[in-house]
């Protein structure tokens, strides 16, 4: 009897020891998640403080001040070739800074009501291997939300909660690109550079700065082949008229349908911060004449 109530005693000793374990055991894991949620909270908090000091030093730069002051597309290419890249570390943060025109690319948004960029951006669509069907599929999504639901293509059918008003992200043409590869079992985008061809963004009222505009865009705007859109591109920096880009008739024609400049003092500053696990990249417009940042992007 006493060896039955002594292994008695003994079970409810280990079971009682074994939910203590268990206890412990999650009470650590809800100590260790805490711990990595205040750290991320803490990065996060550190990210944004790097933002703003990058803007103040913006606004207090006297080389910045000089590009405003002397309103020069020299002025603008010197800061840029200088400042493209700068990697630094700070209170145990490693940073790269990257610095460029924000006006280098073109706004899809313009598609959606000209004739004659669509038909530019169908051709070079079909000089890429891209069915001119894709051309549809992007224009619908710039086309807002439509009562009738008289679209081009079923991209709503299959993503009815899609932002359709503009071209958001590169995270938004992914999936507007994503349908088009399984709709049409055709792999052909993958020849096309978007991030050197598209800006993304809100605002519609974009100028191209043909002193920083990608071999990309020279193609699609010029209707021309590559090797002569990286021959501009590589001119870039040394344009201050239509008359410095020895253009022929055709391409002439082609560029005055877009609005494009040769001084355009917007900045692209794109950062990217390592901690250890913890990773963000964050990017923002600069307007130097404004001193103003905008379309701030977070990922984190």
């Amino acid at each position: 009897m006493k060896s039955s109530k002594k292994g008695i005693a003994l079970l409810v000793t280990l079971m009682f020891v074994i939910v203590i374990s268990v206890a412990i055991g999650f009470g650590l894991k809800q100590v260790n998640s805490a711990s990595e949620i205040v750290q991320e909270e803490n990065f996060m908090y550190q990210s944004s403080i790097i933002v703003e000091d990058i803007l103040n030093i913006l606004k207090k730069s006297p080389d910045i001040q000089k590009i405003a002051d002397s309103n020069s597309s020299s002025e603008l290419y010197m800061f840029l070739s200088q400042t493209s890249l700068i990697p630094f570390d700070i209170s145990g943060l490693n940073v790269i800074l990257k610095v460029s025109s924000a006006r280098k690319t073109f706004n899809p948004s313009y598609l959606h009501n000209s004739q004659k960029l669509s038909s530019l951006m169908r051709q070079y669509l079909n000089n890429n291997g891209v069915n001119s069907q894709y051309l549809e599929i992007l224009v619908d999504n710039l086309s807002g939300i439509k009562v009738d639901n008289s679209y081009n293509s079923r991209i709503f059918d299959e993503n009815p909660y899609l932002f359709r008003d503009f071209i958001a992200s590169e995270a938004h043409l992914k999936v507007i690109n994503d349908f088009y590869t399984k709709e049409y079992g055709d792999n052909s985008l993958q020849n096309i550079n978007f991030e050197k061809l598209f800006y993304f963004g809100p605002d519609s009222n974009i100028t191209i700065d043909l002193n920083y505009a990608t071999p990309e865009v020279w193609e699609f705007m010029l209707g021309t082949t590559r090797e002569r859109a990286e021959e501009l591109s590589m001119g870039g920096g040394a344009y201050s008229s239509e008359i410095d880009l020895s253009l022929s008739d055709d391409e002439k024609r082609n560029l005055r349908e877009f609005s494009v400049a040769y001084f355009v003092p917007t900045l692209l500053v794109e950062i990217e911060i390592l901690k250890s696990k913890s990773s963000s990249k964050i990017s923002f417009e600069y307007d130097i004449l404004t001193q103003k940042g905008s379309n701030f992007v977070y990922e984190i």
